[in-house]
């Protein structure tokens, strides 16, 4: 072999190797030039804690810092329109939820956004049923006690916004049950927490992350979970459905999506990315001692996902007659 046969042969081999490398594809893709901020539409959450938990891992592998931004307000609506309204180039996303992605829009008479139109799904992170709580106060614990005991005396419920899952499960169990409790809406899950957790309010449906750690200290009662079937953590706590409810489960879950016009190729690398962080042995447990069940799936599933909560939520709504306060 010729120095010049030798050489070519080297430069071929070189460039095979390149085109396998992890590092070269990688170089091709999409990455952002600035400060990425994720919108969170609700304040003191756990859509907050699980924006958090991803940015730190996430500005490491995009090279540029990843801040949370809490912008609560009118049941998710403010932050998600932002969201939707913001240059579709990678830079803003949004942590949404139930109430902005799915219930406003059978639940608002006018939106200022279209949630399927205006918001491209990236990833559903996780979903998780609520628990049905009650103040240790409450001489309740199941629903057939909760229930009976509405209709002697006054009660009170909080949500953690209106037309939230948290709203919207109990106006569900009122329809079906005839309870009288009366609806105490709060701007995010920390005040409607405190006030439950203080005796303000009597009960509330919530997700175990809101209000787990209150339960394990005794200043919250667990009567009911709203999913198919009990939590292992809490094997003790009957379903809805077990306590006479059919068909009753409703549930909470969070997903990161992008303004509607987002080219394939940004999606495509914060899905990649956010799939990866979801599915880390340390972050995977965190959501799941928050009795989070991780999802972690494409964009497409979610987008599936939300084309089905939409009307599902609002036959709840029609069903219930929930409006806006």
């Amino acid at each position: 072999m010729t120095q010049m046969q030798r050489r070519t042969a080297l430069a071929l081999i070189g460039a095979t190797a390149a085109a396998t490398s992890p590092f070269a594809w990688a170089a091709d893709e999409w990455a952002p030039t600035k400060v990425v901020r994720i919108v969170v539409p609700i304040v003191g959450s756990t859509n907050d804690t699980l924006a958090r938990l991803v940015a730190s891992k996430l500005q490491d592998v995009l090279g540029q810092p990843v801040i949370v931004d809490n912008k609560g307000g009118a049941g998710g609506n403010i932050g998600a329109n932002e969201v939707a309204k913001a240059a579709p180039d990678g830079h803003t996303l949004l942590t949404g939820f139930n109430g902005p992605i799915a219930i406003n829009k059978s639940l608002f008479k006018s939106m200022p956004y279209d949630p399927e139109r205006d918001l491209a799904p990236i990833t559903l992170a996780v979903s998780s049923p609520q628990f049905l709580v009650v103040h240790p106060s409450v001489p309740a614990n199941n629903v057939k006690e909760l229930i009976a005991l509405s209709k002697k005396k006054h009660l009170s419920y909080g949500s953690v916004s209106v037309g939230s899952a948290s709203h919207l499960t109990m106006e569900m169990l009122k329809t079906a049950s005839g309870a009288d409790i009366t609806h105490v809406p709060y701007k995010g899950a920390t005040q409607a927490v405190v006030d439950l957790v203080g005796g303000v309010v009597d009960a509330a449906f919530l997700v175990p992350g809101n209000i787990l750690q209150f339960v394990q200290e005794g200043k919250a009662k667990v009567i009911a979970t709203t999913g198919a079937k009990r939590f292992p953590s809490m094997p003790q706590v009957p379903t809805m459905i077990e306590q006479g409810y059919p068909g009753f489960i409703a549930t909470s879950w969070i997903g990161f999506l992008a303004p509607g016009k987002t080219p394939p190729e940004i999606i495509r690398r914060y899905n990649k990315e956010m799939v990866k962080i979801l599915q880390m042995p340390e972050i995977k447990a965190q959501l799941e001692k928050m009795e989070f069940e991780v999802v972690a799936g494409s964009p497409e599933q979610f987008a599936a996902w939300i084309k089905a909560e939409i009307p599902r939520w609002g036959a709840v709504i029609k069903s219930t007659g929930a409006t806006v306060d």
